[in-house]
Order: C-alpha cells, then structure tokens, then sequence
C-alpha cells in the first residue's frame, strides 16, 4: 500500500505538470426562472494508465503532501479564465479546501488570479466546509475579512453534514448556504430531512443569505426544494459536471435544458 501511495503522490505531481488534470463545469440554475445563474468548477483527473481517479482519493493525497495549494490555485485560475469569457451575470464557485484556507498567501494569489484573468471580483465565489472552522482561531475570521475585502462571495458548502457552525453565520460572512446533497435526496421519504431544510432556509433568510440546494436529481426534488425555498438548484437533473464547451453551450442556449426528468 505505502509503495501503491509513493506512486499515486508522483503521477498526481506528473499530473499537474503535464496537463492531465481538467476542470468540469456543475450548473446552478435559478430555482424561480430556471435560468443557468453560474457553474461549480471541479477538479477531475483522467490517469493515462488508470482512467479516472476520484477526486475523494487524490484531493485528500494532495492535502497531504502540501500540493494542494498549487492544485487549486491552478485550478482557481483555469475556472477564472475560462468564466471572463461568459456574459457577466454568469459567477464561477471554486472549492477552498481547508488546508489552502490555512495558506497566509491565499489572499493574494486569488487577488493575482483575478487580475490576470480579469474576471470581476463579484463573479467568484469561493466555497469553503465548516472544517475551516474546527481551528476555531483568528487566522479563520482573518482569513474571511482578508476574502471578502477583495469583493468576491463566500459560500458554506455541504451545511448541514458536519459541525454546524451557527455562530459563524450571524457574523454576515457568507452570501450563501448550500445544504448538502444527502439532505435533499432524503427529504422524499424522510419528513424529518424537510424540516431540517425548512429551518436551514429560514435561519439562511434571517442572515440575508441565498440557499442552493445541492444533489437535485429528479423533478419531485426540484419542486421541492423550490417550494422549501431554496433560492439555487444544483444537481444531476441540469446536468451533471461538463467540459467547458458543453458549459459554454448551456450558457449561449439561455436558460437551463433540463437533462433529465
């Protein structure tokens, strides 16, 4: 296993020098007009021995052996590139990993990123887990004034699956909360999981947040998650991640085409 891992540490360093990573598009589509209102930039790696690998085996390898912060600074700046060239209303979310948040120099390779690309501030969002918040130190209110001072958003991402950090949410940090996609497939047969949502949306209302709700694979959820109130919709059911051609597509199409349902 210890010889498997020295391995996978070097093809995913070869990786990300030779090209072999891409990022793929997720559309968030507007839950009232079902118009495409941005995307989710996430990484993939396509291995040329092993096809795909998972991003939930190599992110993790990448935190460990510190190459995560050049992984998502490449990864920032490819999403970032590509998005300036979409109508303006169109944002682009990039996840944050909370070892690049722990990163002092965060702050101004994102600042550098969006001035080489010149994508408008307002147009990123970076997404972050309540797992920046287990450190419960300055660096974390630090780290979110320095973010915000640079004029982009922040969500909380997957809210709801871990140490649900409430306290952070009356301090107006974040514009957006995104209720994780188990709540949402569950809300079909679990009542409980509707109340859950419900209270997520209105605590979300009452700090002024928007609320995307993620994981929407079929019609039902969709009118579900609208009529809970949920402002975003994210999910299999307007398609799943694309290249950028196909995300391109679907933006010059105007409005989202459902995929499925």
């Amino acid at each position: 296993a210890a010889r498997q891992r020295q391995l996978m540490e070097s093809d995913l360093r070869v990786a990300l020098e030779k090209g072999q990573l891409r990022v793929v598009y997720q559309p968030q589509v507007d839950a009232s007009s079902e118009a495409v209102t941005g995307f989710e930039a996430l990484v993939r790696w396509d291995h040329p021995e092993h096809g795909p690998v998972s991003p939930a085996v190599f992110i993790p390898l990448a935190e460990e052996i510190r190459l995560i912060d050049e992984i998502g600074e490449w990864v920032l700046r490819t999403a970032c590139a590509e998005a300036v060239k979409w109508p303006p209303h169109i944002s682009v979310a990039v996840n944050l990993s909370p070892v690049q948040f722990k990163s002092p120099a965060l702050p101004s390779v994102v600042r550098m990123v969006l001035g080489d690309t010149e994508l408008a501030a307002k147009r990123l969002e970076l997404e972050i887990t309540e797992g920046v918040f287990l450190s419960n130190d300055d660096h974390v209110h630090e780290m979110i004034a320095a973010l915000k001072k640079i004029g982009l958003k922040l969500a909380l991402d997957d809210f709801g699956t871990g140490y649900s950090s409430i306290g952070y949410l009356n301090k107006a940090v974040f514009h957006k909360l995104k209720i994780d996609g188990s709540f949402v497939r569950e809300a079909s047969s679990r009542p409980e999981n509707v109340a859950i949502i419900q209270s997520i949306v209105q605590l979300a209302k009452s700090f002024r947040m928007s609320v995307t709700a993620e994981g929407v694979e079929t019609a039902e959820d969709f009118e579900r998650m609208r009529d809970l109130g949920c402002d975003t919709i994210q999910g299999y059911l307007f398609g799943r991640p694309l290249s950028y051609d196909r995300a391109n597509q679907m933006v010059l199409g105007l409005g989202a085409k459902r995929m499925a349902g």
